[in-house]
Formats: structure tokens, sequence, C-alpha cells
């Protein structure tokens, strides 16, 4: 399991090399090479895609899957509200939130049922995706960039989920929540100038 979770690993950080994208059309690259850095950038969303696998893999299965695949799903949804122009209030604060919540849920151990954990990872993610869906360079080919802002999603879910299997040794326990405890700490950086 840990293998193959380290082979996903290696493939999401190859995923971007510019070499394997040179000769392709530039309106596709563009959108899609945008689309998959614009995640990585991003403290505030690394941060919240990094928690969503933690928690997901503190909560163990099924949510260690189903909570890292909600996410970039309703993540495109929120993309595809940004793109056409409906407006969520809030975006970035959501987004802030989202971070210290999920680190929350990480330092605190907090299980609630699927279906909540489920609901609340849904709901960050509409902040996320509109985000992105917004932020679309005007050239950019929509759909590729999309197709690179989920494949994004998907690799930091990975690293935190890998990161989250260190709640299996005793020692690891205190590792994760101070990494959930640093979430939130980004969280609040982000927050707070979203305040005045």
């Amino acid at each position: 399991m840990q293998n193959r979770l380290l082979v996903l690993l290696l493939l999401c950080l190859l995923l971007p090399s510019p070499l394997a994208w040179a000769h392709i059309d530039d309106g596709i690259a563009g959108g899609f090479i945008s689309g998959l850095v614009h995640p990585v950038f991003g403290l505030d969303h690394v941060a919240a895609m990094v928690a969503v696998g933690l928690w997901g893999a503190q909560l163990g299965n099924p949510a260690l899957w189903i909570l890292p695949v909600v996410f970039p799903l309703v993540m495109a949804l929120g993309g595809v509200l940004g793109v056409v122009g409906v407006p969520v209030p809030g975006v970035e604060v959501g987004i802030a939130i989202s971070a210290i919540a999920l680190g929350a849920m990480v330092v605190f151990s907090i299980r609630p049922p699927l279906w909540v954990a489920g609901l609340l990872v849904g709901l960050f993610a509409i902040f996320h995706g509109h985000a992105h869906g917004t932020e679309l360079p005007d050239a950019a080919n929509p759909i590729a960039y999309a197709v690179g802002f989920v494949i994004a999603t998907g690799c930091l879910h990975l690293v935190g989920i890998l990161f989250g299997l260190l709640n299996s040794s005793p020692r690891g326990v205190p590792v994760i929540r101070i990494g959930g405890l640093a979430i939130m700490v980004t969280g609040l950086l982000f927050l707070t100038p979203q305040l005045y």
C-alpha cells in the first residue's frame, strides 16, 4: 500500500515537467500547465488541500479515499461557477477558513460522521474551485486548465495522505497534529488581511 502511494507521489511530482509538455499546442499547454501550477504556488490552497488528505488519513478508510475524491469533484463545480461569472461571496475568507477548520480537525483529531466530513470538505472545495475559475488566464483553455488544477489538487491530497500514514505510529501522532497546527496558522495568516 505504501509503495503504491509513493509511486503515485513520484508521478505527481513528475507531471509538471516542462520537457514532457514541450511540443503540445500552446493554448492547451498554457491552460493545463497554468491549472497544474496554480494550486501549488498558493500556500493557502496547498495548506487546505494537504489538510484534506491528512484528515482523511487520520480518519482512516473509507474517508481516506472519499474526502480526496469529493474535494476535486466539487472544486471543479466551483471552478465552473467562477468561469461563468457566478458570484460566490467571501471566496478568499472561505479559503482561509478552510485551512483553519481542516487544520483544527487534524489537531484535535475530530471524527465526525463521514457524511459531515464530506459535506465540510465539499463546502470548502466550492471556494477553492471558484478562485481557480475566476483566475483562469484569458488565453487559457478552460477544460485543460481544469484538468491541470484537479490533477494538482489530487497530488496535494496524496502528499497529505502520505504524511497522514504517520498516524499508525505512536511517535507519528504528535507530528501529524503539529502539521495540522501549521495548517491552522497558515489559514490565520491568510485570514487576517481579509478582515481589514
